[in-house]
């Protein structure tokens, strides 16, 4: 979801699945060193994770760096910090209390699908609803006309990728609720996935075009694929074929959607 909004300006975040291990982890030392309460370590993980999307929009937004490159960069940084805290060890475990964020159930709906389906809901109004919304296609757009008409373009920026990195967070730490432990490797091969689902729900890698539906939509896709490769008993190596051909094939009819 976080992706979806950097894409719709024009940048994309290769750091979000770093961002999400390394906040993982910051979440489960609240817990297990500091002793902070389960309830509280959810909205502390994001805010961490908001100030990593901070930190990668003063290169973006700021001094005007290619994102592709800072957020690549950033990610190094933030992968090498998670394995420098951790030295490679797992901290488990988290507690009953904090485990009920990724093994409960309300109503017999597991707690991360209403997380999820909750953001989602969240982020459509957002952008369709709100004049935040839509100075983010604006910026997609066309950024040098939004400057002319008005619209600070650095700020909608900053908040985008602060979004993405606390929606990071949020995913790393309800993941390491669900296997009730951080692990070092959580977030790797994400950032991949992040970009795939957004691209399969319609999402413009040239930006100002795209919606938290159609994401959603994309990243139900990607499981059912993935999901179905297991059922079907396909090797593993073709998941990642199938994968990224579906990819290739997203982008090729984005390409011929604008012609």
């Amino acid at each position: 979801l976080g992706q979806t909004l950097v894409l719709l300006v024009g940048g994309i975040d290769l750091s979000v699945g770093a961002i999400a291990g390394l906040s993982a982890i910051i979440g489960a030392l609240m817990l297990t060193v500091l002793g902070i309460h389960p309830y509280a370590v959810i909205p502390l993980t994001c805010l961490f994770g908001l100030g990593l999307g901070f930190a990668n929009a003063v290169f973006v937004a700021k001094l005007r760096l290619n994102p592709f490159i800072v957020t690549l960069a950033s990610g190094e940084m933030f992968a090498g910090a998670n394995l420098v805290i951790t030295q490679g060890y797992p901290i488990r475990p988290l507690g009953s209390d904090f485990r009920f964020f990724g093994q409960g159930e309300v109503f017999g709906i597991p707690a991360p699908v209403i997380v999820f389906f909750g953001a989602g809901i969240v982020l459509w109004w957002m952008l369709t609803k709100t004049k935040f919304g839509r100075n983010i296609y604006a910026v997609g757009g066309n950024r040098d006309a939004a400057v002319l008409v008005g619209i600070r373009v650095w700020r909608v920026e900053f908040a985008v990728y602060g979004l993405a990195g606390a929606f990071a967070a949020l995913a790393g730490i309800l993941y390491a609720s669900r296997m009730d432990a951080a692990q070092p490797s959580v977030g790797e091969g994400w950032m991949l996935s992040a970009i795939t689902a957004a691209i399969i729900g319609g999402t413009s890698l040239r930006g100002g075009e795209g919606t938290i539906l159609g994401t959603i939509f994309g990243a139900l896709l990607l499981t059912v694929l993935q999901n179905g490769t297991v059922l079907l008993n396909i090797s593993g190596y073709w998941q990642r074929l199938i994968v990224g051909s579906v990819v290739l094939v997203a982008i090729l009819v984005d390409l011929l959607r604008r012609k």
